[in-house]
């Protein structure tokens, strides 16, 4: 599959560019222990990523996808966590192989690049700068950027007015859910990635691959801007 129409790529960030998953485990783990719970295993930290670490302290306390911790315990456990992660953000973290050969290539065709994730922005920026990934994109929208994250399709529409393109003309990278209705939602292409934290055959994106580095193949014939 081609994608020649597309002027700019965004992509999510934890599963996507980066695995955060060590990180993020040793933090909620930090976290359990602080609140006097139990060690998880980094899958079951894993399956309660996505929506951003408030969603994750949340099942990170009470170990479910939908549950809710009591709001002391939640306030406690989250500024232990934001704490604690901010300290050790890229200590295990490491960058997907294939990302930086792919996102050079794709600056070769003078694509912008931007990351939309619902990792906070306050924390992304730094993650990026750490892994010296933050050169490589033009913007950066975290879950707490805008009044709205993934599945919704403001964060999305958001970077086409910046970049003054349409949104069918933005090809949205991801590994989750989310990635997939935000850009349903925003009326732009999606591609998934194969090595993330989830199916990515049963995610129903436009196409799945297992390399950014695919990505040029799929870019390279695009139209002059």
């Amino acid at each position: 599959m081609t994608f020649t129409h597309i002027k700019a790529v965004a992509f999510d960030l934890d599963g996507t560019l980066v695995d955060s998953l060590p990180d993020l485990a040793a933090s909620a783990n930090a976290m359990r222990a602080h609140l006097g719970l139990p060690h998880l295993e980094a899958e079951r930290i894993m399956s309660h990523v996505g929506d951003g670490i408030a969603s994750l302290v949340h099942r990170a306390i009470t170990d479910e996808r939908d549950g809710k911790a009591d709001e002391a315990r939640w306030s406690d456990g989250f500024r232990f966590f934001v704490s604690h992660y901010r300290e050790h953000l890229a200590e295990r973290t490491t960058v997907y192989p294939g990302v930086v050969t792919g996102l050079e290539l794709l600056r070769a065709l003078q694509l912008p690049l931007v990351v939309i994730t619902n990792k906070s922005e306050r924390l992304a920026v730094p993650l990026l700068a750490a892994l010296k990934l933050d050169n490589d994109f033009s913007l950066v929208i975290g879950g707490d950027t805008l009044p709205d994250k993934k599945p919704s399709a403001l964060p999305l529409l958001h970077a086409c007015q910046t970049l003054r393109i349409e949104p069918g003309e933005l090809l949205m990278v991801g590994d989750s859910p989310n990635d997939i209705l935000a850009a349903r939602n925003a009326g732009s292409a999606v591609v998934a990635v194969r090595y993330g934290y989830a199916d990515a055959d049963g995610l129903g994106a436009d196409a799945v691959i297992d390399s950014l580095v695919e990505l040029f193949e799929m870019l390279k014939n695009k139209p002059s801007s």
